[in-house]
C-alpha cells in the first residue's frame, strides 16, 4: 500500500472518535434526510451526539449557472446558538461563516459573494471553494503515474504551471447535495481524463457544524484508475469581519503555527524545489504568536517570491492518523479565534497577496476585497509532490483504495 493512503486510517461516522487535539468526542450519524427545504432537522435524540442537537438546515436558490443552465443551491447550517455556515452546491463552496465576537455579536468572518454569478464568471482566488482534483501547483502541468505521462492545463504563471485543478477544477462544478442528520454531504463524479486527470473519481465533501462552533470538513474519494487526489478548502478569512475589505486589513491578526518547525523552499514560480528548511531565524517562524504585520514586508527571498506569505508549511509529528492543530489565529479587535486542525501533512498559509485585481467583482458587503484583506489556511499534500523525489507522499489514490482526510475549523472568543 502506498504511504499516502494507510489502510489503517479510519474515520468512522458511526463511532466515537477522539482526536488528540480536541476536547470532545467526535461523533456523527450519516443517515440521510430527504433533500428538500428543511427548517429543522428532526432526529432521534438517542441517535445523535448532543453537539449536533438542535441544528437547523435551510436551503434556498443561489442563482443560475450560465454555462449549464443548472440552478445552484445555498445550504445554511445553523447551530442552537445561532452561529451558522453557508455552503453553495457550486464548488461545494463556503460562502459565509457567522460566529459570535467577544460582545456576543455575530460576525461573518469569510469573504465571498451573495449569488453564484461572481463565482462562475470571476473565479478570482477560488474563494471558499473545494479545490481538486489536486490542490496547489504542478510544475509544467505534467506528472507520471504507472509510467504514463499526463498533461494538464497550464493555467498559472503564464502557462508554466498547473494550479488548483485548472480552470475547470472541482470548485467550478455544481455538486449534488444530500442533507444528513448532522450536516450536508456534497458529491461530484469526475469523469476519466476530465481536466486531464485519469480515472473516474467519486468525490465527496461532508460539512458538519456543531454547537461548539467547530466546522468539520471530511473529504472522501475513490477511483477506478490510479490518479492524483489532493483536496482542500480555500476559504479567505478576516476575523475582524468580512466587511473589512481594505488593503492590509489582516495585518493586526495574531498568528501561531504551533506545529510547523519546517517549510518548503520555493523556486521563482512558487513551486517547491524539494528542499525543506527550518523556520528558525526566518519570517516563517510562527511557533510563538506574532502579528502578520511583523514580518510580511521584510526583504526575504521566499517572501518576495510569494509577494507576502504564500508558503507550504510542514506539520510536525504528522502520522496520517492524528488530527493536529496547525494554526491559531486571533483578531484583537473582535476577540474571535480560529483554530485549524487536520490529518494532512502540510498546509499553505496565504495572506491574499494577489487580491484586488481590476476584474474582481465586489464582494457580498458591496466592496472589492483588496490585497492582504484576508488569509487562508489550506491543508494539503505538499505542492508538486508527484514530481518531487524528496517528498514521500505523492497524493496518489489507487484503484480499490479510499481517500479519507479531514479539516476542522474551530471558532471561539477571548475577551
Amino acid at each position: 500500500m502506498p504511504i499516502d493512503f494507510n489502510p489503517n486510517i479510519s474515520f468512522s461516522f458511526n463511532k466515537s472518535f477522539h482526536p488528540k487535539i480536541m476536547n470532545y468526542q467526535y461523533f456523527a450519524s450519516n443517515q440521510p434526510q430527504k433533500d428538500t427545504f428543511i427548517k429543522n432537522v428532526q432526529v432521534d435524540r438517542d441517535k445523535i451526539n448532543p453537539l449536533y442537537e438542535g441544528i437547523k438546515i435551510e436551503k434556498k436558490d443561489f442563482g443560475t449557472i450560465k454555462k449549464t443552465g443548472e440552478k445552484a443551491q445555498l445550504y445554511t447550517i445553523t447551530n442552537k446558538n445561532g452561529a451558522s455556515v453557508d455552503i453553495s452546491t457550486y464548488g461545494a463552496t463556503i460562502t459565509s461563516i457567522k460566529v459570535p465576537d467577544k460582545n456576543g455579536k455575530l460576525k461573518d468572518v469569510t469573504q465571498g459573494y451573495d449569488n453564484v454569478t461572481p463565482y462562475e464568471e470571476s473565479p478570482i482566488g477560488h474563494a471558499g471553494g473545494t479545490i481538486g482534483p489536486c490542490a496547489n501547483k504542478i510544475a509544467d502541468g505534467k506528472f507520471l503515474i504507472d509510467g504514463k505521462e499526463y498533461n494538464l492545463e497550464r493555467n498559472k504563471d503564464n502557462g508554466k504551471t498547473h494550479s488548483h485543478g485548472g480552470s475547470q477544477g472541482f470548485d467550478t462544478k455544481n455538486w449534488k447535495a444530500e442533507i444528513l442528520k448532522d450536516g450536508i454531504k456534497f458529491t461530484y463524479d469526475k469523469k476519466d481524463m476530465e481536466s486531464g486527470y485519469p480515472g473516474n473519481v467519486k468525490a465527496s465533501v461532508i460539512y458538519k457544524f456543531d454547537n461548539d462552533n467547530n466546522l468539520h470538513i471530511q473529504y472522501r474519494a475513490t477511483t477506478d484508475k490510479n490518479t492524483l487526489v489532493n483536496m482542500t478548502n480555500h476559504t479567505y478569512f478576516n476575523l475582524d469581519g468580512s466587511e473589512n475589505s481594505q488593503e492590509n486589513s489582516v495585518y493586526e491578526h495574531i498568528v501561531t503555527l504551533p506545529n510547523s518547525s519546517n517549510y518548503t523552499i520555493n523556486n521563482e514560480l512558487a513551486v517547491p524545489t524539494g528542499e525543506i528548511a527550518n523556520v528558525e531565524g526566518t519570517p516563517f517562524d510562527f511557533r510563538t504568536a506574532k502579528k502578520i504585520a511583523d514580518d510580511i514586508d521584510k526583504e526575504f527571498d521566499q517572501l518576495l517570491i510569494g509577494s507576502g506569505f504564500d508558503q507550504n508549511f510542514c506539520i510536525d509529528n504528522y502520522d496520517g492518523k492524528s488530527l493536529i492543530e496547525i494554526a491559531n489565529v486571533k483578531s484583537p479587535k473582535t476577540g474571535i479565534i480560529l483554530k485549524v486542525s487536520t490529518n494532512l501533512p502540510g498546509f499553505q498559509f496565504y495572506t491574499a497577496n494577489h487580491l484586488g485585481k481590476p476584474t474582481q467583482p465586489n464582494g457580498k458587503t458591496g466592496s472589492k476585497y483588496e490585497k492582504r484583506s484576508s488569509f487562508c489556511i489550506e491543508p494539503q499534500f505538499y505542492p508538486n509532490a508527484i514530481n518531487t523525489a524528496a517528498f514521500k507522499e505523492k497524493g496518489i489514490l489507487k484503484s480499490g483504495e479510499e481517500y479519507n482526510r479531514e479539516i476542522i475549523y474551530s471558532f471561539s472568543t477571548e475577551k
